[in-house]
């Protein structure tokens, strides 16, 4: 699922039902236990609510009333309205919907893309999550692949830092047990605390949205007290001084004052984080979800290099390590260009209704998420679905909210179901995904609906002409791991995994994986933090101001409301 861990399965099949789902061994992560939420997923497969057939709708959007039909009927209508729309509008009036879903190659970014870069359509900004720190981490280090799991009892301090682990990425959770066990000093930092006392030393309980004057101003007690590692900044980084500049402007007091903290706090947290090594940082997405979200972000990544952390085991950071290992799409698509505009997908309620869009949308294909329950001013968004002019598809495996209001509903597989490889993005694994029972009904994986289209459509590339396990062999060739390797197909095909050598199946940054930056430095000065880098930004926004992406409210600072809405896993 879309989670760090990637998890490794063993599922057992009693007449060809799902009877149980455990954790592999398999795994250096897994080791052998799993979340709740996946031991007990079979209820799902067999839930009463899941789709087993293909249906169009006969009343009106949202009324539930729809009829039965056949595959070769429901491809057949698709096709010919995607055409419709296509010559009437030209393409990029069709639009691909689309989130995290199973995160599987296969299932995302694969079949599909090659499907609607074909047709013209427009390209789907994937904003909802991670857009701020990704862009950060990219432009800092190149996803330089962080601080793998296994090596966080090395550490002798961590900060967690809006992140909760025990909800969203519970393996590290023993990891951090272990590193306390050998005396790491461990803080989270977050308005909310997920943890014990005796689990971790300090819980600073951070403003939501003030995460960046409390990083800069321990940036700035470290500077003052001549703490900075210039050699390892000289040899290493770049574009440090306007990051100073910030932090200068920023003492403990200040900073705590806007934080809601106590000064005392930080200044322990700065000491301990300079004092020790090796030192890492479990940097989270829940910091990113405000106007400063990038700028605390960066100020954060940048600590272990302004303090010299790299270069040893369990030293320097963790985001996501989704980068390390990639994928060759032109090996499986050819060279198809896709260089249509660009429509922000937490901006759906607009665009779906914007009269002064050219071309308007006419054309939605939802799958791997429900817009009607996850994307913002929901009113906006169903008043969009509703709109008998937009044609809308969706492929889930149950009727959500947004197959209510769909003209077609496809049924699709879960990865019990279908074939498919994943990756992890806290996990160094690449794991084969292979079907352990019959599809529910007449349920479809994601690439095989898009192949079937794309033949429908008169579309002659080779990749809409092959099955789901020859695709999933094809790709596990196109897959480049560190140091340039491929995975076994055989091993990914067996529905095992594949660990990586960076050298080492773990790595060390700035000494077995370096940036993948144009000059192989930090970059501390990235373009994405824009013209006034590091400069935070307090209260809501002001009459006149430029919408924040998204079109949705940022959390006020203390001058305008005393309460700001954060929310949890719970």
């Amino acid at each position: 699922m879309d989670c760090p861990d990637a998890c490794s399965l063993e599922v057992r099949v009693d007449n060809g039902r799902v009877a149980a789902i455990r954790g592999s061994t398999d795994h250096p992560t897994t080791a052998g236990f799993i979340c709740d939420k996946i031991a007990g997923f079979h209820k799902r497969v067999y839930h009463e609510d899941r789709l087993l057939h293909p249906l169009r709708r006969r009343g009106p959007k949202g009324s539930g009333d729809f009829e039965r039909i056949g595959w070769d009927e429901a491809i057949a209508v698709i096709a010919e309205r995607l055409r419709a729309i296509r010559e009437r509008w030209g393409g990029e009036a069709i639009v691909p919907y689309h989130y995290g879903g199973s995160n599987g190659y296969l299932s995302d970014g694969l079949v599909d893309a090659a499907l609607f870069a074909r047709l013209g359509a427009s390209r789907l900004g994937r904003t909802l999550c991670a857009a701020p720190s990704g862009a950060v981490a990219s432009g800092m280090y190149g996803k330089m692949p962080g601080v793998a799991f296994e090596d966080y009892p090395e550490a002798r301090c961590i900060f967690i830092w809006g992140a909760n682990p025990k909800a969203s990425n519970i393996h590290l959770v023993p990891f951090l047990k272990e590193a306390r066990r050998r005396g790491a000093f461990i803080a989270a930092i977050d308005p909310r605390n997920v943890f014990s006392a005796g689990e971790i030393d300090l819980h600073l309980p951070v403003f939501p949205g003030t995460d960046l004057p409390v990083a800069l101003s321990m940036i700035r007690l470290w500077s003052e007290a001549g703490r900075l590692d210039e050699e390892s900044l000289r040899g290493r980084a770049a574009g440090w001084d306007r990051l100073l500049e910030q932090a200068g402007r920023w003492p403990v007091e200040r900073a705590a004052a806007v934080a809601r903290v106590d000064p005392a706090d930080i200044r322990r947290l700065a000491e301990i984080y300079a004092a020790s090594s090796p030192a890492l940082l479990r940097v989270g997405w829940g910091l990113e979800r405000n106007r400063n979200g990038g700028q605390a972000i960066a100020a954060i990544l940048a600590m272990p290099a302004l303090l010299g952390k790299f270069g040893v085991r369990g030293g320097g950071y963790t985001l996501s390590n989704s980068g390390a290992a990639r994928l060759d799409s032109q090996r499986l698509i050819g060279s198809i260009t896709w260089t249509t505009r660009e429509l922000n997908m937490t901006r759906l309620g607009h665009w779906l209704g914007d009269p002064d869009l050219a071309p308007p949308v006419r054309g939605l294909f939802v799958y791997n998420c429900n817009p009607a329950a996850t994307a913002p001013e929901q009113n906006r968004v169903l008043a969009g679905l509703r709109r008998e002019e937009i044609f809308t598809v969706v492929h889930d495996q149950v009727m959500t909210d947004t197959a209510l209001l769909a003209d077609v509903v496809l049924p699709a597989t879960t990865f019990l179901e279908h074939h498919d490889i994943a990756r992890g993005y806290g996990a160094y694994v690449v794991g084969g995904v292979r079907p352990v029972i019959a599809a529910a009904g007449e349920a479809k994986p994601n690439d095989e609906v898009f192949a079937l289209l794309g033949r429908a459509l008169g579309l002659d590339d080779a990749v809409f002409h092959s099955d789901s396990a020859t695709l999933a062999r094809r790709t596990a060739e196109a897959i480049e791991m560190p140091g340039g390797r491929r995975p076994d197909s055989a091993v990914l095909e067996a529905g095992r995994v594949e660990r990586f050598d960076f050298p080492g199946e773990r790595p060390v940054q700035f000494l077995t994986v370096l940036p993948r930056t144009r000059d192989g430095k930090a970059d501390l000065l990235p373009a994405c933090l824009g013209r006034a880098p590091y400069e935070y930004r307090e209260g809501a926004s002001l009459p006149g101001e430029a919408a924040p992406p998204g079109g949705v409210p940022m959390p006020a600072g203390p001058s305008s409301y005393p309460l700001a809405l954060i929310t949890p896993a719970s």
